[in-house]
């Protein structure tokens, strides 16, 4: 069991994920945001319980549905919801959107739209965290569509082979886009699969309970960090959301809804409320959860005005941060 502090610390960056999520799918409502969103809303214990147990400096990579991964490891707001309207105060300059958060203060590579794509990348962190003996771990998230994926099995076997520094963290949110994950996976434990690598293999049923995640990836990077080598963990959750929004997705799932039923029994294990009911249990009065939550709004509040504010990138910036120089003229 963590601390009433650290449980209270949880509590604040759940919100923060949950908030900031609501206000993006709201402008992606009203026509503001381009293309498509990815809401991790009801995922938030599993990103935060995963995050808190890592130190600031050590790595993670997320994947399309990571709004919530680099605010579970206490990024600023600002940068995060300015990358998201593409302005140039964005923590990728306004280049990268929703779907390409990374803020390297704070560890977070970055994420991709492509399906385990992270993955790989954070087997490269490890590798030069050993190298370089600098004691930092990487955690690499990836959807149980991403467990299908062959990169995932390769990066597992390095991992394996060279004892890195790694946790590889399944986020089974039990549906790879609208597919039920049974439809396509004979073995739908995930976990299981780490024998073939020599890992072990940890399944968290719960994964709704910030602190049983926690607990579990807490004890993954101690031993990663001591010269133990990679673990597989698998998190079960459920996202509430549709898995995309956006104007051009509004009507995309009207013949592919999930059960009311299946929604509804997993909003009654809300995360947020379960944290918020273990608070009050462990003596936080209501004034104190509210102050928690007025303080989250004023941080929604701030990082939109900041990013509605903020400028976009000057046309003359889509030639930075590339392979090549910039050539102007026509060459004959």
């Amino acid at each position: 069991m963590t601390s009433t502090e650290a449980l209270t610390e949880m509590y604040r960056r759940m919100l923060r994920i949950r908030m900031f999520e609501e206000s993006v799918q709201q402008m992606a409502a009203r026509g503001e945001l381009p293309g498509s969103i990815h809401l991790s809303i009801g995922q938030e214990a599993q990103i935060v319980g995963s995050c808190m147990a890592l130190q600031d400096s050590d790595y993670i990579t997320g994947n399309h549905r990571s709004h919530g991964h680099p605010i579970g490891k206490n990024a600023s707001l600002r940068g995060l919801m300015a990358e998201i309207l593409g302005r140039a105060t964005g923590v990728c300059r306004g280049k990268g959107g929703s779907m390409h958060l990374a803020d390297f203060s704070v560890g977070s590579l970055g994420e991709s739209a492509i399906i385990a794509g992270g993955v790989p990348v954070a087997t490269g962190a490890a590798l030069s965290s050993k190298i370089k003996q600098n004691g930092r771990v990487a955690l690499t998230f990836f959807g149980d569509g991403g467990a299908n994926q062959g990169v995932l099995y390769e990066s597992m076997n390095m991992a394996a082979t060279w004892d890195l520094p790694m946790i590889f963290l399944c986020e089974n949110n039990q549906y790879a886009s609208l597919t039920p994950m049974a439809e396509v996976t004979k073995h739908t434990r995930i976990a299981d699969r780490a024998t073939g690598f020599g890992l072990p293999g940890i399944r968290v049923d719960d994964g709704q309970d910030v602190e049983a995640v926690h607990d579990v990836v807490s004890a993954a990077v101690t031993r990663a960090r001591s010269g133990d080598g990679p673990s597989l963990i698998e998190v079960l959750t459920y996202r509430y959301r549709d898995h995309s929004e956006g104007l051009r997705f509004r009507d995309a799932y009207a013949g592919a809804a999930r059960k009311a039923e299946e929604i509804a029994a997993w909003r009654d294990r809300d995360p947020i409320a379960i944290a918020a009911q273990r608070l009050r249990a462990r003596g936080c009065s209501d004034n104190d959860i509210a102050a928690v939550e007025a303080g989250v709004h004023n941080d929604i509040d701030d990082c939109l005005q900041f990013a509605h504010e903020s400028p976009m990138p000057d046309a003359s910036a889509a030639f930075d941060d590339v392979y090549t120089d910039r050539k102007v003229g026509v060459t004959r």
